[in-house]
């Protein structure tokens, strides 16, 4: 059975004085009534990673990275290494849609990026969605099994605690509007969980988790949990709300 997974991605907001506060609330929340079965996961800012890192000694809640750069070390101004985040995080978001919309990134560099995450020994969360435009014209399937096989290209994972996937439709995120949960199972049963049968073969593919992100909320997080390809959330803006939050790791292990 996969573990269901809740990683909240913070994003460009709180400082390091307002991640620890709010991660200190759910430290509270969680010590008070023990979440099991669930795997909870905060992607603070890089700013906020030392500092959270200390303070999550000894909880079941892991940290994760928003993002890192394709290289190990070197000349790169600005830039965060894998060897950086493995100090602090178990896992590392890469190709998020405002990385690949704001940024450019191409799968290209977000498969060097898993690549690298791999060898760093941090979990890659994968994330693959289509736009509106897509969505409309019917490419939706498409689109989002070509971010699949071009993001994983000669990724060598051999176990599938080596992966997570974020099925994330752009058209979702941060708008307030969710694709239905049974869209969104449709979508990954017919195109993600294949995608990673052809890469890994049907053993591996079957036991990676794959998460559904886009204007994940405490009302709508059941309906999606209650689905058997959905494995978690990867959840924004409600994640900066510890109850929020927590209402959301609530119907997930309801569900699990």
């Amino acid at each position: 059975m996969r573990t269901a997974l809740i990683a909240g991605n913070w994003k460009m907001h709180l400082t390091e004085k307002q991640a620890v506060t709010l991660t200190r609330k759910l430290l509270w929340v969680q010590n008070q009534m023990p979440v099991r079965g669930v795997e909870v996961l905060l992607c603070p800012p890089f700013t906020a990673l030392s500092q959270l890192h200390k303070l999550l000694v000894g909880s079941t809640i892991k940290l994760g990275a928003q993002n890192m750069s394709a290289e190990v070390e070197g000349a790169f101004t600005g830039e965060i290494s894998p060897l950086m985040l493995a100090e602090f995080c178990s896992y590392v978001i890469v190709g998020h849609s405002e990385r690949r919309a704001i940024f450019g990134e191409t799968d290209a560099l977000i498969n060097r990026k898993v690549k690298n995450a791999i060898t760093h020994s941090l979990i890659p969360i994968l994330c693959v969605g289509e736009t509106l435009a897509e969505k409309e014209s019917g490419k939706a399937h498409q689109v989002v099994y070509a971010q699949m096989i071009e993001g994983l290209k000669e990724v060598p994972i051999f176990s599938a605690n080596q992966l997570v996937v974020a099925y994330e439709p752009v058209w979702a995120i941060g708008t307030g509007w969710t694709a239905t949960p049974q869209e969104s199972n449709a979508l990954i049963a017919a195109t993600i969980r294949p995608a990673l049968v052809r890469l890994f073969g049907e053993q591996v593919a079957n036991g990676v988790s794959v998460l559904y992100g886009g204007s994940v909320k405490p009302d709508n997080a059941r309906g999606f949990f209650q689905q058997p390809e959905i494995d978690g959330a990867l959840v924004g803006g409600a994640s900066l709300d510890a109850d929020s939050f927590r209402g959301i790791i609530e119907a997930a292990r309801n569900c699990s």
